[in-house]
């Protein structure tokens, strides 16, 4: 019996609006990932460094998964709960920073101590991945982690220009992690805690003086429209470096099949913090020029006024040392470590 040409229609419009269930095999075998983050859909980690990196993995997993990133924690939660929902399942990958839960990730912090990270973006996310293999396993054994990587150079955004540690006294300034924090108090500013979506508001109702970010931050929170002055530390090593987490759902990776491991993992660990190392640095790049063609004032400290600064802050580092003893680790080795593998990649 032949089909009339209306029943034809009827059945192939069906089956294209049918369930993936009913759709060919290898349609069938798509798994789709959540990948959850705080940073607003427009900044450049969203638009050149996740989204570049989910289609490098749907690519090379021949379209089998497929990867869906909701920006502003549009899922639910807070920053400092995005590593927990990777770990409970209540999404697939997120992208954070361990510094958000101050001392869960002890190792970490050793890549936010002052003045132990490089000027360079693409040096410290190489550095911390290598040290992320030597030392991580244990601390981000609930998860499966992707990537462990560092920024560029932060500076010093405020509503005042800083020249010397005087000028820091009693400045209310955003501190990205509990070290950046200390070192900030040590210089003497007064360090407030607190993430990145919530700088904006801060500032417009002066609860905070300023802001310490990097470069590519400044465009997403609109920092450069907030305050007028972006204070530079020369050189390397830097002031500050923030570290971040690509962290799956330790379940979910192992379900996969083989040959999507393999798609994933490929995109990850030293590829991705190298995509992003470089990201960051070619951004910042970009935005310190158009920060400066806005008119705003752009400086940097001096070589002598820094030493003071390292001087100052060498406390912080010993106080660190002294407090991840407690839990078992041997500090001194990891400032060395550390510092060992910025020098590597700085030669590199």
């Amino acid at each position: 019996m032949t089909l009339s040409r209306r029943r034809f229609l009827g059945a192939t419009g069906a089956a294209l609006a049918a369930p993936a269930i009913a759709r060919p095999a290898f349609a069938q075998a798509q798994v789709t990932l959540k990948l959850h983050h705080f940073l607003p859909p427009v900044a450049n980690g969203h638009t050149k460094m996740l989204a570049p990196w989910a289609k490098m993995v749907e690519q090379d997993s021949g379209g089998k998964i497929k990867i869906d990133i909701f920006p502003s924690m549009q899922l639910g939660g807070t920053p400092p709960q995005l590593y927990d929902q990777a770990r409970d399942g209540v999404v697939d990958i997120v992208w954070t920073l361990p510094g958000t839960t101050a001392g869960r990730f002890p190792s970490t912090e050793v890549f936010e101590l002052p003045f132990i990270g490089a000027r360079k973006g693409i040096v410290n996310a190489r550095a911390s991945q290598e040290f992320a293999n030597a030392n991580l396993a244990k601390e981000t054994s609930d998860i499966k982690l992707l990537s462990y990587w560092s920024h560029d150079h932060g500076l010093i955004h405020a509503n005042k220009a800083i020249k010397t540690m005087d000028d820091l006294k009693g400045l209310k300034l955003r501190a990205p992690t509990r070290l950046a924090g200390e070192a900030l108090k040590a210089l003497g500013a007064t360090a407030i805690p607190m993430p990145i979506p919530q700088v904006p508001e801060s500032l417009a109702n002066r609860v905070i003086d300023g802001a310490v970010v990097p470069w590519e931050v400044v465009p997403a929170i609109k920092l450069d429209e907030l305050v007028k002055f972006h204070t530079d530390i020369p050189g390397s090593p830097t002031l500050y470096t923030a570290s971040f987490f690509l962290a799956m759902n330790k379940a979910k990776y192992e379900s996969l099949s083989p040959d999507l491991k393999q798609a994933i993992d490929k995109n990850s660990h030293m590829k991705f913090a190298e995509l992003a190392g470089n990201m960051w640095d070619d951004a910042g790049a970009q935005v310190s020029a158009m920060v400066k063609a806005r008119g705003n004032e752009l400086s940097s400290i001096t070589e002598e006024e820094k030493a003071r600064w390292i001087k100052t802050t060498e406390p912080v580092i010993e106080a660190w040392i002294k407090q991840v003893k407690d839990k078992g680790l041997d500090g001194a080795k990891l400032v060395e470590q550390a510092r060992a593998l910025v020098a590597k990649y700085n030669k590199a």
